[in-house]
């Protein structure tokens, strides 16, 4: 794994021992952000199932202004800020938090201004966490107006998203599927 593109584009990235951990891979990210690059400078991004915290780090190294990463694994969380050293540098805690614990309770304690690019990742078996997720930070009031949600689930999977939201992109590649969504205009 390492970062596509932006200022630390070819670093590699470390990845937690064993199999907790589905990081998105190289080519998806890459799509990814080639279709979100109008949103990511200056960009406040959430990523409430880092893992790695690789599509945080991607949107920093291209341009984002800071970023949140949670996980609940122990060792994923130090695999983030191993990761944001390497990207960012020494001085990265400056841009990047690494915060452990459950994505309810991570979004509970957030603060300071409005998110403008989340990533919902969870384990593919937490149907539920799409829109329980989306429901907190709505009620968190911690969404920019424009906020775009980059959701990752297993192709096929019957997930169901939070009343407001609608998709306005959605890949397939093989058997991962991603939706962006935003604020419904209605």
């Amino acid at each position: 794994m390492r970062i596509i593109s932006g200022i630390a584009g070819g670093r590699r990235l470390f990845t937690p021992a064993g199999d907790k951990t589905r990081p998105t891979s190289d080519k998806i990210r890459g799509s990814l952000f080639n279709i979100l690059s109008a949103h990511v400078p200056g960009a406040r991004v959430l990523d409430l199932f880092g893992g790695t915290g690789a599509m945080a780090l991607e949107a920093m190294s291209r341009g984002a202004e800071s970023a949140v990463i949670a996980d609940l694994d122990r060792q994923a969380v130090d695999i983030i800020k191993r990761n944001a050293a390497q990207v960012l540098g020494g001085d990265y805690s400056s841009r990047v938090t690494a915060v452990r614990g459950d994505f309810r309770r991570v979004i509970a304690g957030l603060n300071g201004p409005a998110f403008d690019m989340v990533f919902l990742d969870p384990p593919y078996a937490m149907t539920e966490a799409y829109a329980q997720a989306m429901e907190l930070l709505t009620k968190a009031e911690v969404l920019s107006e424009d906020a775009v949600i980059v959701s990752e689930r297993r192709s096929g999977a019957d997930v169901r998203y939070a009343a407001g939201f609608e998709v306005f992109d959605a890949r397939r590649y093989g058997d991962t599927a991603v939706d962006m969504l935003r604020r419904s205009s209605k």
